[in-house]
């Protein structure tokens, strides 16, 4: 039987919304692994500045490095200037793909969701992840080797917190993750998504104050506390070291369902 290779060392990850809590700490999950980081930021670039610069003294190896882009994840041509970019810095394109940059408005329900907050939320939780992937693909399967993850959310799954508009863009991204991994295992290409509930310290949940009130709030989850970046960062970490998962959506969210 043949070796299976699940050394991520010396890999190149693109990490979209690198400044948020999950995001910050999936690039510094990798880097710790030895992976390169092309990290993307729009409105809170700084933070990903200041990250950059905690992690580069932190190297595994000489030829790890870090690269910042600021993209709008919802421009689909700065997108495809972004992997122009990176190819440019690292010599070829992602190996990893966390496509985690996202958006989420909470309404008390349909009839309050106008059709732009709609299309912009879909547009930026969907459509960036499908460009994202469509310009990853090809480099791996040149290499016969890569990672997609897709940061979903437990409301693709139940119909979470927010309206209706925020659950739709999450279910579509759990089902085009089993499409493409059905379609591109067979190349070494592996795709997941972690599906987190309620997550602290990140841009659309501050403390547990913010859900009180709501299904989320934090005494109706089983373990009695809101989650952590770090441990979906954890998470993150396996999926791209294993390469026999695949097509799985894993539902981070403390007993709650």
């Amino acid at each position: 039987m043949s070796s299976v290779d699940h050394s991520i060392s010396g890999r190149l990850a693109l990490i979209t919304g690198a400044s948020g809590g999950i995001g910050s700490a999936v690039a510094r999950s990798l880097w710790a692994e030895g992976c390169s980081l092309a990290l993307t930021g729009f409105s809170k670039l700084q933070a990903v500045e200041d990250l950059v610069q905690e992690l580069l003294p932190k190297r595994i190896h000489e030829s790890q490095k870090a690269t910042i882009y600021k993209v709008d994840t919802g421009d689909s041509a700065a997108l495809e200037q972004l992997f122009g970019d990176i190819k440019r810095d690292h010599g070829h394109g992602p190996d990893i793909l966390i496509s985690n940059a996202g958006y989420g408005k909470r309404f008390p329900g349909i009839l309050d969701v106008s059709l732009e907050e709609f299309d912009h939320t879909i547009n930026i939780n969907l459509r960036a992840s499908f460009i994202l992937s469509k310009l990853s693909i090809p480099h791996m399967e040149a290499q016969k080797w890569g990672r997609i993850v897709f940061v979903s959310s437990i409301a693709a799954i139940g119909g979470g917190i927010n309206a209706c508009h925020y659950a739709a863009s999450k279910a579509g991204l759990s089902g085009m993750m089993k499409n493409l991994a059905a379609r591109h295992a067979q190349s070494g290409i592996t795709v997941n998504d972690i599906a987190p509930a309620m997550i602290g310290d990140t841009g659309m949940i501050a403390d547990a104050k913010a859900v009180q009130g709501t299904p989320g709030d934090v005494k109706n989850i089983p373990v009695g506390r809101l989650g952590t970046p770090e441990e979906c960062a954890g998470i993150v970490t396996v999926m791209c070291k294993t390469g026999y998962l695949t097509g799985q959506s894993v539902l981070l969210s403390g007993g709650l369902k």
